[in-house]
């Protein structure tokens, strides 16, 4: 019998990543994940591929952002740019041993180090464009994570399995039956133009028109369940109340009010953060949106601080500021891609060009 981990890794190395045989494959975490870090290097090297691993030691980011120069902070290592040209598939581990590190960082310089990584970011996502690369994130249980949300660390395992559908006899074929049901509620709204997000202190439209809308079941992100597009950039207008906070390198920004006005926000205020909202604000590209979605994964049913968890939770919307995302041909580009929350459960609904398709958390389309 394989273990609960082993089972995961071939999720993850089978049916996300799809790895075929002489395909060079990065895995990067931390130490912290070492059990699943090495059950996909087996899948990987069982599937033909060529694995190799790249994990971050705790603090050391912080070390440069404490006691480096603003050269040095600005510097680009040709090793970030050598993996996002020469891999063909990247998986990510999230499973760090802190999310406060940064809490007492100055915001300017955490701005530095974004705008530094430029073109790297750039970089990956032309490939990722251009079908030359594939990747997935995913999580791996971790103390930080688990107080960050309130569980304890056996509590926050189970959670983070089950929204996985790891527990599942056949876990592929609860990602497939996802995948059905999402796509006709795709293949609906890639018939519709305009969108309006309609719920308390939320009154925003934007227009999908040339956008097509995405199928999230599990490929690039683990867990996953959401539906998305990239609005054109200057159809976006009205106002909007974030009812969870914002989480950016993890610092929170709560209670995050936003005006748009053709596709600019042109004011923003937060209840707590606000200097670091501020400083976001400033960095290019970061006014506009580059995406917006839909939370579809019913079993992700609690905030966790975690947006690979939070942005999936059934009954929630999310938009994201920043970078377009390269599957839904959006033309906004920044070094962020900030993903900000709202509840849709009471007293909300969606409508496309005219007709309602979705209310109190649940479309009523796509059955």
């Amino acid at each position: 019998m394989i273990s609960i981990y082993e089972k995961y890794a071939q999720v993850l190395i089978h049916y996300s990543l799809e790895l075929k045989k002489n395909e060079k494959l990065m895995i990067r975490s931390t130490p912290n994940a070492a059990p699943l870090v090495k059950y996909c290097y087996k899948e990987a090297v069982l599937a033909g591929a060529h694995p190799e691993t790249f994990l971050n030691i705790s603090g050391m980011g912080k070390i440069l952002l404490d006691y480096g120069t603003e050269e040095q902070i600005k510097y680009l290592s040709p090793t970030a740019l050598f993996f996002v040209d020469n891999f063909d598939v990247f998986l990510n581990i999230n499973a760090p041993y802190s999310l406060k590190s940064l809490q007492r960082v100055d915001p300017q310089k955490i701005k530095i180090a974004n705008e530094s990584n430029t073109p790297v970011t750039e970089r990956f996502f032309e490939r990722t464009k251009n079908g030359e690369l594939r990747w997935c994130g995913c999580e791996y249980p971790s103390y930080a994570q688990s107080q960050e949300c309130g569980m304890g660390l056996d509590d926050y395992e189970n959670f983070l399995l089950k929204s996985c559908f790891i527990f599942e006899d056949d876990p592929v074929a609860k990602w497939k039956e996802l995948h059905d049901h999402q796509q006709k509620i795709v293949n609906y709204l890639n018939k519709c133009e305009k969108i309006q997000y309609r719920g308390k202190d939320i009154d925003v439209e934007f227009s999908c028109k040339g956008r097509p809308w995405v199928n999230c079941d599990g490929k690039v992100n683990m867990p996953d369940g959401e539906v998305f597009t990239s609005p054109v950039e200057d159809s976006v207008n009205g106002k909007i109340r974030f009812s969870y906070p914002g989480i950016f390198m993890g610092n929170e920004i709560e209670d995050i009010l936003l005006e748009i006005k053709d596709g600019q926000v042109i004011k923003w205020k937060a209840e707590k953060g606000q200097k670091l909202l501020d400083q976001i604000m400033g960095i290019p590209g970061a006014r506009r949106f580059g995406e917006a979605a839909v939370g579809t994964n019913y079993l992700i049913n609690e905030f966790t601080k975690n947006m690979l968890f939070d942005e999936k939770i059934g009954g929630t919307i999310h938009m994201a500021l920043g970078h377009s995302l390269p599957d839904s041909r959006g033309e906004n580009k920044s070094t962020i891609h900030w993903d900000l929350l709202a509840d849709m459960r009471e007293d909300s609904e969606i409508i496309a060009d005219s007709e309602v398709i979705y209310k109190n958390g649940k479309f009523i389309i796509g059955d």
